[in-house]
């Protein structure tokens, strides 16, 4: 088993490219593998060709405000009925969830979040 397989998975969705790659780094360096993804239709697709090639993405990082027609919300509600097994974080700066928009074992957290935010709410959802 390699390296990259014998680490947990996270996927990062998130439509700004800084703010993407700067989350996307955090979880490298505290060990995770980390895949991006830009948009709620990307991911979707990226969890649909990792689910067909065997490799378990262990925990979802998404925006909620994103372009597309698909938000962190609608992504989320998505995940927990399609792949109830994946852990979900929830970040924005601007929207707050409204009760019942995060899945029951999810959660959520306001940006901008520190590197140990992050960490510990992927840690927290982890199954």
């Amino acid at each position: 088993m390699s390296e990259a397989e014998a680490r947990p998975t996270v996927l990062v969705v998130e439509d700004d490219a800084v703010t993407r790659h700067a989350a996307v780094e955090l979880i490298a360096e505290a060990g995770y593998a980390v895949r991006e993804a830009r948009n709620g239709n990307e991911a979707i697709r990226m969890l649909d060709a990792s689910e067909e090639a065997g490799e378990a993405v262990c925990v979802v990082v998404t925006d909620i405000d994103m372009p597309l027609g698909i938000d962190g919300i609608k992504l989320a509600a998505c995940i927990d009925r399609r792949w109830p097994g994946i852990g979900i974080v929830i970040t924005s700066g601007k929207v707050r969830p409204a009760p019942g928009d995060v899945p029951t074992d999810g959660l959520y957290i306001r940006k901008p979040y520190t590197e140990e935010g992050l960490i510990s709410a992927i840690r927290s959802v982890m199954p």
